[in-house]
């Protein structure tokens, strides 16, 4: 993403749950009142027209992305079982006693603004480059700000999440947390996710990590189904490549020596929607993080 401009990435998401809502067997699988929140969100916040959002969510838009889809197949409307696997996640969490929310890259995401008047007594917390950042909030504060709803306009590739998070009153890190990275994970470098699950391991206490990640295919490369040499092109070349991708069998390896744990037993919606694998962990004792560092030593010692 260009730092000076919105996230575009954020903004075709956001297009896309529109389309989405045009679809009636969505109506199941779509978290409830996240179409028409988000449509709101675009609209106030100016990042869309009220024409386009009208485009978006005709049976006319269904066609062309269904006609596309052939690119990255099952995509379309993985984006709708990615919605309602976070937020799914995020209900259990609060249920099993999480006090705060934090939604890293958050992009137009509606979660936090729809759910913090039911759950007054859960702080929710939004990180988001200050290009999208700013532009969200005007719209949050058109639609109605939520007292529990922080929106945090920040730079991580500048700025340490633990610096931020540190600085900010309202974050409690003996609170039971969830954090919530959605569709953000293969932006980053391999140095920034391995950096980033630390952070989010270092500001909090009892926490699990809610996340979607892309699978490495044969060549290396982040698996994009058939079309990938085509896909990770087409990213690169409109300046959001795919950096980061982990082979599904060595993820608990790859969390383990970051400090948490793979909790396959939370993750409910298990397995692949689109080109997008979902994941949910628990952070880990310092015991059993140096135990897995010890023995990663060991593997590879001559």
């Amino acid at each position: 993403m260009k730092k000076e401009k919105p996230s575009k990435t954020a903004y075709k998401v956001a297009l896309n749950i529109l389309a989405l809502g045009a679809k009636p067997e969505m109506a199941g699988i779509l978290p409830s009142g996240i179409v028409n929140a988000t449509e709101k969100l675009l609209i106030s916040s100016g990042v869309a027209s009220a024409k386009t959002v009208r485009l978006y969510r005709s049976r006319r838009m269904v066609r062309v992305y269904e006609f596309f889809d052939w690119m990255m197949p099952g995509q379309f409307e993985g984006f709708a079982c990615r919605k309602a696997f976070c937020e799914r996640q995020v209900r259990q969490s609060i249920d099993a006693g999480a006090r705060q929310v934090l939604v890293l890259g958050a992009g137009y995401d509606t979660m936090g603004w729809r759910l913090a008047p039911e759950f007054p007594n859960v702080n929710f917390f939004e990180i988001d480059h200050p290009a999208t950042a700013c532009l969200k909030a005007l719209g949050i504060k058109e639609m109605g700000l939520r007292p529990n709803l922080y929106l945090i306009a920040e730079d991580l590739s500048e700025r340490k999440l633990s610096d931020v998070l540190s600085d900010n009153v309202d974050w409690r890190l003996s609170a039971q947390t969830v954090i919530v990275a959605e569709g953000l994970l293969q932006y980053l470098s391999p140095v920034e996710v391995r950096d980033l699950f630390a952070q989010c391991a270092a500001i909090t206490g009892e926490c699990r990590i809610v996340f979607t990640y892309i699978s490495t295919g044969e060549d290396g490369r982040p698996d994009c189904g058939p079309r990938t040499r085509l896909v990770l092109w087409l990213l690169k070349v409109g300046g959001e490549p795919w950096l980061w991708s982990v082979r599904p069998e060595e993820l608990g390896q790859f969390l383990k020596s970051v400090g948490w744990i793979n909790a396959p037993e939370l993750e409910g919606a298990a397995g692949k929607h689109g080109v997008e694998m979902y994941a949910v962990a628990t952070k880990s004792s310092r015991t059993d993080t140096e135990q897995g560092t010890e023995g990663d030593a060991a593997n590879h010692s001559p």
